[in-house]
């Protein structure tokens, strides 16, 4: 354990060091993540008529830690994995004693450390234009909060390099990704607070996987009141069920991409 462990840190390390070389462009995919502070607009106008149960400023609260907790819960796994698969560049990794989803963690958290200057600036800035949104969370709320965060990637990553073993079966893996997101977009909280919705809706969508990739974290952040044991075993059952589903389809596709001749 200690020798995988010591492994993922060097991976990190050197994965760290890759993504500062190209820190100009991991500003430009922070910036991309912004959708958050263009729907807060909107909502931000909602609210000020008094027909929505948030304020404005409750919702440019709500808006700005959905943004922090997708630029720590991003995942591009699939591309990644589908493009070495087809052209073959899984193959060198096979040979080697270290499972290729700790160089995916790695690249992930590389890049996750080399956006954080980025994130800080922008955070920053958003104050400095919405001084009365500023609010000091408790202690406590930022250690939830921070678990939460971890917990969503998690989950994020499991769902997708899940949905990436597809790729030993067909070259469009990231279409399964494409269809995935739209029900992300909706029911996850990421472009509209769950408290908008219909009751029917929110009773539902507690049990699914969606909420607790940007909503359940994102009001942890802000300390508001939630089910917090819920929130934690609703993402581990559901990161478990991923993991067992990605092991299984791992040992199915290797089979597979072996019999192509990799």
């Amino acid at each position: 354990m200690r020798a995988a462990l010591r492994k993922w840190r060097t991976l990190l390390a050197v994965h760290y060091a890759y993504m500062l070389e190209y820190r100009a462009e991991i500003f430009l995919w922070a910036l991309t993540g912004i959708l958050p502070f263009i729907l807060m607009g909107v909502w931000m106008q909602a609210g000020e008529q008094g027909q929505f149960p948030l304020s404005s400023i409750q919702f440019a609260q709500y808006f700005l830690a959905v943004f922090v907790v997708r630029q720590f819960t991003g995942v591009w796994v699939i591309w990644e994995f589908e493009y070495e698969v087809v052209q073959g560049r899984l193959s060198p990794w096979l040979l080697q004693p270290l499972d290729p989803i700790w160089r995916y963690l790695a690249r992930h958290g590389g890049e996750r450390l080399a956006r954080l200057p980025f994130l800080i600036v922008i955070v920053a800035l958003f104050f400095l234009l919405y001084p009365q949104a500023l609010w000091t969370p408790k202690s406590s709320a930022i250690a939830l909060g921070l678990a939460a965060i971890v917990a969503a990637f998690a989950l994020r990553f499991a769902i997708q390099y899940t949905f990436a073993m597809l790729a030993f079966w067909t070259e469009r893996a990231h279409a399964t990704e494409d269809l995935f997101f739209l029900f992300f977009l909706f029911l996850s909280g990421y472009v509209a607070p769950l408290e908008v919705f219909p009751d029917i809706v929110r009773q539902i969508t507690i049990f699914t996987p969606f909420p607790y990739m940007v909503y359940f974290p994102a009001r942890l952040l802000l300390g508001q009141e939630t089910h917090v044991l819920r929130g934690f075993a609703v993402t581990f059952v559901w990161t478990a069920v991923f993991i067992l589903l990605n092991r299984w389809a791992w040992r199915k596709g290797l089979k597979r991409y072996s019999a192509m001749g990799a």
